[in-house]
């Protein structure tokens, strides 16, 4: 099946630049949300993206990045949002049950042929799926921030996913320049999420103890690592505090008290402190608002 046109559900962080990415790789785009306001702060995430990235530095043009604007259409209508296209990826918050009604309903509105792919980055795909009629056409197509950056996508079938859907799926992350990974096994975190939330939950127990800062255990990993950066900082720019301790709770309740969310993580959601969007998460960005 050759994919033309996609639809992106919901317009957030991740949601936004993967309008932004398709259309750049010259694929038409729906992109929906529940609301107006959200569709717009996108899309205008999306032309304040390509000219400070893209423009500013001289990688494209003022016109490039406005036809790459122009294949994006914004639309509250899940109808209109999924008629013609061969292809929808989910990027709504990661909450099991918001996903999997979702889905139900993508499956209601979509042709038999199109396929729902969700870029959760930690929950089970066959679970995602389960309420749909297509659980041949349902996969994991996991992106990371920044988008456009980060040439990783993970594929993750479910147990009832078709080797032809993993197949347009590699061939759609190819277009999109991205390199892939196949997960064989439909568990909670897949590879990436599973290696790096053990490693942000140790840097945030080592901190809850004392033994280094925020800024020294981020160096530690930057520096003795190689890392680009560190975990605080990650987590703290991609709005991954709230999101890694959701990851965190389903992976316990799926894989057992390994995975447990050090305490110090819950209280700075519950403190509101959730990163530079809100001028706090685990450093200060107070005087940079």
């Amino acid at each position: 099946m050759e994919v033309n046109k996609v639809c992106i559900v919901g317009a957030g962080v991740m949601g936004s630049q993967l309008a932004q990415l398709f259309a750049s790789s010259g694929y038409e785009v729906s992109m929906t949300d529940i609301e107006d306001r959200f569709i717009q702060n996108g899309l205008n995430a999306i032309k304040s993206n390509l000219k400070k990235y893209f423009v500013d530095k001289g990688k494209m043009t003022q016109e490039q990045a406005d036809k790459i604007v122009a294949r994006i259409k914004g639309t509250t209508d899940l109808k209109r949002a999924t008629e013609r296209v061969q292809l929808v990826v989910e990027s709504v918050p990661e909450e099991m049950e918001l996903k999997k009604q979702t889905f139900k309903r993508l499956d209601e509105l979509c042709a038999p042929e199109t396929i729902l792919a969700s870029n959760t980055s930690a929950l089970s795909i066959t679970a995602v799926g389960s309420l749909t009629r297509r659980q041949d056409k349902v996969i994991g197509m996991h992106f990371f921030n920044p988008v456009a950056v980060m040439k990783l996508v993970e594929i993750i079938p479910g147990v009832k996913t078709s080797d032809e859907t993993c197949q347009v799926i590699k061939d759609v992350a190819g277009k999109l320049g991205k390199e892939t990974i196949i997960v064989n096994k439909d568990v909670p975190g897949f590879v990436v999420s599973r290696l790096f939330l053990v490693l942000c939950n140790e840097a945030v127990k080592l901190l809850e103890e004392g033994v280094a800062s925020a800024e020294d255990i981020d160096k530690a990993c930057q520096l003795g690592l190689g890392h680009a950066m560190g975990p605080f900082r990650s987590q703290d720019i991609v709005n991954g505090i709230p999101v890694g301790l959701h990851a965190l709770d389903y992976m316990r309740a799926e894989l057992g008290e390994f995975y447990r969310p050090c305490p110090l993580w819950r209280r700075k959601v519950e403190a509101g402190e959730l990163g530079v969007k809100t001028g706090k998460g685990f450093y200060d960005y107070s005087q940079q608002r």
